[in-house]
């Protein structure tokens, strides 16, 4: 065709009303983290890409606006980085310089992430993955950027547990077995109680990359289940990891207010205005439903409700 067509993208809309996101989902692209001295971590990342779009503009051009974004993307995931979130925070900040008509510009990535790991009790070397989460958002007013990571573990019941141990002390009493001696073998032996896998989310945000290191953000949010779990047990290791679970039942709540615990004795140094997400799903073992439980908070108001309870 020789005549230029009409950009019918940049046209008024039949309804003049704004939109918060417009772009792609399911980009995906091979992103290097580079370490000191070792191998750099390879992620087959998946990205999403939004700008919003003004009332008075019909579309985002979406056919040529992906060579732009494909074109972003490689720039951002070709130059060395140590930090996965300033990926997306490059790539962010670029796309709002091409977009005369947005005002915000947001890039989101996932990607699985082998950790090397070592069963608990046979010590066998062994590997885990976790889902390692990023994202930015650019606008006029700066750049925030967020790190973080999906993890698998594993809860038991506090409330199911506790009617087997009345159970359990029930039957021992009917024996004849002595009060004291009863409740010394109940500490020492945690009583059944249905378990479930749980699957936490520790994310921070701050203005520019979080001062944090995301091994141990994933520290934080295994360590905040009853137990962990790994790929490769043995029957001690499984003894541990029941023991452990069972010593150390969970509500979903009491997992997201662990990690929160968590964030505030590891990172010290965080920003009172750096933003947590926390959040904590489990599959039940004997319900067609899950449980889910979740917090959004400034460092600055958890830490003092922290430190307001261990006054």
């Amino acid at each position: 065709m020789s005549e230029q067509l009409p950009d019918v993208q940049a046209s008024r809309p039949d309804v003049t009303v704004g939109l918060s996101q417009v772009g792609v989902t399911g980009v995906d692209k091979l992103v290097k983290i580079a370490r000191n001295g070792k191998r750099p971590i390879v992620l087959m990342a998946e990205f999403e890409v939004f700008v919003d779009l003004p009332s008075w503009r019909k579309g985002a051009d979406m056919s040529r606006n992906m060579e732009v974004i494909d074109e972003v993307l490689e720039e951002a995931v070709s130059e060395e980085t140590y930090r996965t979130e300033d990926v997306c925070g490059d790539a962010a900040e670029r796309l709002l310089e091409k977009h005369d008509y947005t005002s915000k510009a947001e890039v989101s990535m996932e990607a699985e992430f082998v950790v090397k790991d070592e069963t608990p009790e046979s010590k066998k070397p062994t590997q885990g993955t976790v889902d390692i989460i990023a994202s930015a958002t650019a606008t006029e007013d700066g750049t925030t950027e967020e790190i973080g990571a999906r993890v698998t573990g594993m809860t038991v019941c506090p409330c199911s547990q506790r009617m087997m141990s009345e159970r359990a002390r029930e039957k021992l009493e009917d024996l004849g077995v002595e009060e004291s001696e009863v409740k010394e073998f109940l500490q020492a032996v945690p009583q059944a109680g249905h378990a479930q896998r749980g699957h936490a989310t520790l994310t921070v945000e701050s203005e520019g990359a979080p001062e944090v290191d995301l091994i141990d953000l994933i520290e934080v949010a295994r360590d905040s289940m009853s137990a962990r779990i790994y790929n490769l047990a043995k029957r001690p290791d499984e003894d541990h990891m029941t023991y452990e679970a069972h010593a150390n039942a969970k509500f979903v709540e009491d997992c997201v207010r662990s990690m929160a615990e968590g964030v505030v004795t590891e990172f010290p140094d965080l920003p009172d205005d750096a933003v947590l997400t926390m959040k904590q799903s489990n599959d039940e073992s004997i319900h067609q439903h899950n449980a889910h439980a979740e917090r959004q908070v400034e460092m600055g108001t958890v830490r003092r409700e922290i430190e307001a309870m261990q006054e």
